[in-house]
């Protein structure tokens, strides 16, 4: 009987430090809900990109990439996001996909405009850059001639 009495008290330790662990975690990951406003952008390209990621502001996290799908109009990539309500963007804000690193994730970097007027929830923000894809710049740059002539033709 006093067995069953310290294994139970033994996997009460086990489980309390097992959730502290938890919350710690979860805490210090950076991982919050954003309660703000939703726009969206056009893109050409979004490679990458995912539902969950990063919109920063300045390299500040401001919100959340909420949802992609095509437009079926413009065949363009459609992005929503969520913006944390405290920040209010000038109407001209350009938006674009950036990397954080060579092997790291993407995210949505907006520049702020200087615009007096703001975005309102749900409006698009017009200006984009799409995410520029470095197996093309590679590409480009190995099979790309310089603008130098073959000197074997020239022979």
């Amino acid at each position: 009987m006093r067995s069953n009495v310290v294994e139970a008290i033994t996997g009460a330790i086990v489980l309390a430090v097992a959730a502290g662990f938890f919350y710690y975690a979860y805490s210090s990951s950076g991982t919050k809900v954003i309660h703000g406003y939703d726009l969206y952008a056009n893109f050409d390209r979004i490679d990458g990109l995912v539902e969950g990621n990063d919109v920063k502001l300045s390299g500040v996290k401001i919100g959340d990439v909420k949802h992609i799908e095509i437009d079926t109009k413009t065949f363009l990539a459609r992005v929503n996001i969520t913006v944390d309500a405290s920040i209010i963007l000038p109407q001209d804000t350009s938006a674009q996909i950036a990397s954080e690193s060579l092997m790291g994730g993407k995210y949505i970097a907006l520049v702020p405009g200087a615009s007096e007027e703001t975005l309102k929830p749900g409006q698009q923000i017009t200006y984009t850059q799409s995410a520029i894809s470095l197996e093309g710049l590679i590409g480009k740059y190995l099979f790309t001639n310089n603008g130098k002539e073959d000197t074997a033709t020239e022979k």
